[in-house]
């Protein structure tokens, strides 16, 4: 249950930051950590601060984008301390929680975590279906990246030992699972190249058009059949074959 999640640092800077994230996954007993574009790893910094749990950073995946990291995932959540410009549905840890393991239970889930001074930018959260909050004193609100994941891996924790106790029972996802991000991003890519053809958009205009649109289907959870449904009806309105 807890291996589907997968932990994604987005360009950390500091080494030991990532050993203090991998101590924390391995308290709660997650292991499923990737870094995108760390500045230094691996570093003895990141061993001594990963306090004996080597395995986790020895597992690690290093990738060179985040669509990568996320590409096989089919729920994306991002943790971001700041508010946006164009609003995400937003959840607390627990909420966070919640979701992943009682209401969409054996999803393959990202929670990323983004820069320790900057956070995540608007493109990376354009990849997330929910933004994750974490509340706590609003005059002195930036929390170490190591804690924050601590708090996030702690409530998974938490609701995957009551989901066990309770022996919830657990369905299939059926004959059409959730789409995964990669099948997002070329759906986007195809609608974004359909509404120029269309004449609905200038290729050098209407981003932020499209943010929105991407807001919009990132609600609605496709699944791997709609989205063959829509790209087939893409297809039609670019004047392909009936």
């Amino acid at each position: 249950m807890l291996a589907d999640i997968k932990i994604v640092l987005v360009e950390t800077t500091h080494p030991g930051n990532i050993g203090g994230v991998a101590r924390a996954m391995k308290n709660m007993r997650m292991d499923n950590l990737c870094l995108v574009n760390p500045k230094i790893f691996p570093s003895a910094d990141a061993t001594s601060r990963a306090s004996g749990a080597d395995d986790i950073l020895s597992k690690a995946i290093v990738y060179d984008s985040l669509q990568e990291a996320v590409a096989d995932c089919q729920i994306v959540i991002g943790a971001s301390a700041r508010s946006r410009t164009i609003s995400w549905p937003e959840i607390t840890p627990r909420e966070c929680a919640e979701k992943i393991i009682v209401h969409e239970p054996g999803k393959k889930v990202g929670i990323l975590f983004g820069r320790e001074h900057s956070g995540l930018k608007n493109h990376e959260l354009d990849l997330c279906h929910f933004l994750l909050h974490i509340p706590c004193n609003s005059d002195f609100s930036s929390l170490n990246i190591a804690a924050a994941v601590q708090i996030v891996c702690y409530e998974l924790f938490v609701a995957a030992g009551i989901k066990q106790e309770e022996k919830l029972v657990v369905g299939d996802q059926g004959e059409n699972p959730l789409a995964t991000t990669h099948q997002m991003d070329l759906f986007y890519d195809h609608f974004y190249q359909t509404l120029i053809d269309i004449g609905f958009m200038h290729p050098d205009k209407s981003k932020t058009i499209m943010r929105r649109l991407r807001r919009i289907f990132n609600r609605s959870h496709l699944d791997s059949k709609e989205v063959d449904i829509l790209r087939g009806i893409l297809r039609m309105a670019q004047g392909g074959p009936k």
